[in-house]
C-alpha cells in the first residue's frame, strides 16, 4: 500500500511539474527572456524545462500569475509581448538594467496588483493605461529616466496604496484626480521637477502614512490641511519653492522643518506662526 501511495505522489508530482501552461503566457515568457538577454540573468530559465522550473514564475493553473526577477542582471527591453500575460498579479523587475519605455498597452493587464520596475533605466512617459489598472495597490517606478507629466486620470486607480515615483525627471503638476486616492499609504514624489502648487485637497488622501515632495519645483502657499492628516507620520516637502507662513507643528512635521529655496536659489527656512488664524490669513 505504501508503495503504491508512493507511485500516486510521484505520478501526481510529476504532472503538476509538466502541466500545460497556455501557449500565450509561455511565448510572452520567452519573448521576454531573449529581450532582456537572458542567457546573461544571473540565475537563468532552461527553456527546455517547463514553466513551472522557471526562476521568479508563479502559476495559477494554465496561467502565468507572477513573475518577479528583481536584481537578476536583466538587459535590454521589455517586450510590448509582456501584456499578453492577462492574468498577470505581479511584475517585478526592480533593480536591473532595463531600458526603453513601459508598454504603451501596459494597461491590458487588468490583473495586476504590484507593479515594481524601479531602478532601472527606462525613459520616456509613464503610459496612461496605467490609469486602467483599476486592481493595481503598489506603483513603484522609481530612480529612472522617466519624463513628462504624470498620467492625468492616475486617480482612477483606486485601490492603490503605494506610489513611489522619486528621482526620475517627472514635470507638470500633480494631478488633480491623485487626491481622490483615499487608499494611498506611502506617495514619494521626490526629485522631480514638478511645479505648481500643492492643493488643498490632499487633506481627502486620508490613509496617507509617509509623503514626500522633496527636491521639487513647487511653489504657493503650504496647505495647512496637512495637518489634518492623522495617518501621517514621515513628511518632506521641503527643497520646494513654497512660501508663506506655517505653523509650528507643521514644521516640525517635515523632516528638513520647510527649508526652502527662494527666487534668488538660495535656502530659507518659511516664517513660523503660532497662530493658525494668521497662516490662514496669508493663504488666503
Amino acid at each position: 500500500m505504501k508503495n503504491i501511495t508512493t507511485l500516486f505522489l510521484t505520478v501526481l508530482f510529476s504532472f503538476s511539474m509538466f502541466a500545460n501552461v497556455a501557449s500565450s503566457d509561455k511565448e510572452a515568457l520567452i519573448k521576454l527572456y531573449k529581450a532582456t538577454n537572458g542567457s546573461q540573468w544571473i540565475i537563468k530559465w532552461d527553456l527546455s524545462m517547463p514553466v513551472s522550473t522557471w526562476y521568479g514564475v508563479k502559476l495559477e493553473g494554465e496561467k502565468v500569475v507572477s513573475v518577479n526577477l528583481a536584481n537578476n542582471n536583466l538587459v535590454g527591453e521589455i517586450p510590448s509581448d509582456i501584456v499578453n500575460l492577462v492574468s498577470l498579479q505581479e511584475l517585478d523587475l526592480h533593480k536591473n538594467q532595463i531600458s526603453g519605455a513601459i508598454p504603451s498597452f501596459i494597461g491590458n493587464l487588468k490583473d495586476l496588483k504590484v507593479l515594481n520596475l524601479s531602478f532601472n533605466k527606462l525613459s520616456g512617459t509613464i503610459p496612461s493605461s496605467v490609469c486602467e489598472l483599476s486592481n493595481l495597490k503598489d506603483l513603484e517606478l522609481y530612480m529612472n529616466a522617466l519624463s513628462g507629466e504624470m498620467p492625468m486620470q492616475i486617480g482612477a486607480l483606486k485601490q492603490l496604496e503605494v506610489l513611489s515615483l522619486y528621482n526620475n525627471e517627472i514635470t507638470g503638476q500633480i494631478p488633480s484626480s491623485l487626491y481622490d486616492v483615499k487608499t494611498m499609504k506611502i506617495l514619494l514624489l521626490s526629485s522631480n521637477k514638478l511645479s505648481g502648487g500643492l492643493s488643498r485637497e490632499v487633506v481627502r488622501m486620508t490613509s496617507l502614512e509617509n509623503f514626500s515632495l522633496f527636491d521639487n519645483k513647487m511653489n504657493g502657499q503650504v496647505p495647512l490641511e496637512l495637518e489634518k492628516l492623522n495617518n501621517l507620520k514621515e513628511m518632506n516637502i521641503s527643497y520646494n519653492m513654497f512660501n508663506g507662513l506655517v505653523t509650528k507643528d507643521l514644521a516640525a512635521l517635515d523632516a528638513l522643518n520647510m527649508t526652502m529655496i527662494n527666487d534668488k536659489g538660495a535656502t530659507v527656512l518659511l516664517d513660523v506662526t503660532t497662530d493658525k488664524n494668521s497662516a490662514i490669513v496669508s493663504e488666503d
